[in-house]
């Protein structure tokens, strides 16, 4: 049988997980060796046609600082009256926590593999990470916020044609477990279907 044993203790976790919002994250971040298997987990997802329609790019240590001089920028250009204070805040959006995985959705219009479902890829590889860094004790949290639709983001991204940011994942500790928050009930969001 596979897989050969339930893993009853991570399903129980899935269904505790609750984000801590970034401006709670604390150090440490994963390792190096930590942060491998986490990304090992974010390709492990359904990928039809095997096009892995994602990518990854790191941000740690200094690479969030150096990368704040471009929010910096990015927001200036959209925003000129903006204020020196404003522009510090957006340059400092990647040191609130140790760790920021750009999750880059890359997807092939021309290949018979629907653009929606290599989209939905992109999703699942944000999930994954999410999960992944949940069960090795850390907390993530999945943002979008201005910078992912910004042009000169992309274009400091290295982003071509067909790529676009699916998120931004920042990835930390917590001091303590978060409130609960109010979730969908079970009963109205899932039926059985019969004709």
């Amino acid at each position: 049988m596979y897989p050969e044993n339930s893993l009853e203790d991570a399903v129980q976790r899935l269904i505790e997980r609750r984000t801590v919002k970034v401006i709670h994250m604390l150090e440490p971040g994963p390792s190096d060796e930590q942060m491998q298997k986490i990304l090992q987990a974010a390709i492990r997802v359904p990928d039809h046609g095997k096009l892995a329609p994602w990518r990854f790019i790191e941000f740690s240590g200094d690479a969030r600082t150096a990368f704040g001089e471009v929010l910096g920028r990015c927001f200036q250009t959209q925003k000129p009256d903006a204020t020196q204070a404003q522009i510090a805040h957006e340059q400092a959006r990647f040191e609130r926590a140790p760790n920021v995985i750009a999750v880059i959705s890359r997807v092939k219009y021309e290949h018979k593999i629907p653009v929606w479902e290599q989209t939905l890829s992109a999703g699942a590889a944000c999930q994954n990470l999410l999960v992944a860094a949940n069960l090795m004790g850390f907390t993530a949290q999945w943002l979008t916020e201005w910078y992912a639709y910004d042009k000169g983001v992309d274009e400091a991204l290295g982003l071509v044609e067909g790529e676009r940011v699916a998120g931004y994942l920042y990835i930390g500790s917590a001091a303590e477990r978060p409130q609960e928050r109010a979730r969908a009930e079970l009963s109205e969001v899932h039926s059985h279907w019969s004709n």
